[in-house]
Parts: structure tokens; C-alpha cells; sequence
């Protein structure tokens, strides 16, 4: 499997082993193009996967390479992070193309858009470690 493939790090059971509560997930970013700016991280559900509003946020400078996530309930979650190296706490884009990076769970593949959910989705029943690697399309 190619190390960008490669989401879950450690052992697999850390992500979907049994456990009734709150989870923290730590996300480790790969391909920075710089330390510039902060990683925003977001553990979503389908309805604000690639949209404000995820309930479960960090915020870490981007030197740190990550972030962890707390508070997060068992369940089927994605997880997106977006590379904020001008610091304005949103996604900046020039037309339909992000100007800053953005890598989602299980490099959830952008066809002519934003992934899927299905794609991205990963199931967290007790705390654990992801990796994403970033996308940068300028």
C-alpha cells in the first residue's frame, strides 16, 4: 500500500475497538509545503463533511505537523484539515481551486469537487491516530 494510502497509523484496533466513550483522535499531517500559517482540523458528520459547522475542531500551528481532536462520540465520522497558512481560519480559494491545502481521511479522492463522505468516512469507537496528507492545487 503507498505511504499516502496509509491512514491508520499503530494498531488498527486503536480506531475501531470497542469503547463507549469519548474519543480523542490525533491527526498527523504529511506533505506541508510550509510551517506558514495553522492546520484546521475537523472530525465531521455527513452533513458538514467539507462544510462548516463540524462539531469536532482543533486548531494547531502548522508547525506542529497535527492536532488533536477531543470530545469525540463513538461513531462513523470524516475527517478533513485544511492548511491555513495565511491565518484568516478559512479555506482561501481563487475561483473553484483552493489556494491553500486541504487533505481529507482515507485520501478520500476530489472528482470535479469536493470527496465523498462514504470515502472519507472512517469508524472511531475509541481514541486513535490518522494520518492525512495534504493537497495543494497552486
Amino acid at each position: 500500500m503507498p505511504p499516502h494510502r496509509h491512514w491508520i497509523t499503530g494498531v488498527a484496533a486503536a480506531l475501531l475497538a470497542g469503547g463507549a466513550s469519548a474519543a480523542e483522535l490525533r491527526v498527523e499531517v504529511t506533505g506541508l509545503r510550509s510551517t506558514r500559517g495553522n492546520l484546521l482540523v475537523a472530525v465531521c458528520t455527513p452533513e458538514t463533511f467539507t462544510r462548516r459547522g463540524c462539531p469536532h475542531v482543533a486548531v494547531a500551528p502548522a508547525a506542529e505537523g497535527g492536532a488533536t481532536v477531543t470530545g469525540i462520540p463513538p461513531g462513523v465520522w470524516a475527517v478533513q484539515v485544511i492548511h491555513d497558512e495565511d491565518g484568516n481560519g478559512t479555506l482561501t480559494r481563487t475561483g473553484f481551486l483552493p489556494d491553500e491545502g486541504v487533505g481529507f481521511s482515507r485520501d478520500a479522492p476530489m472528482r470535479m469537487g469536493p470527496p465523498r463522505f462514504a470515502d472519507a468516512a472512517v469508524e472511531l469507537k475509541d481514541s486513535g491516530r490518522i494520518s492525512i496528507a495534504m493537497r495543494y492545487f497552486r
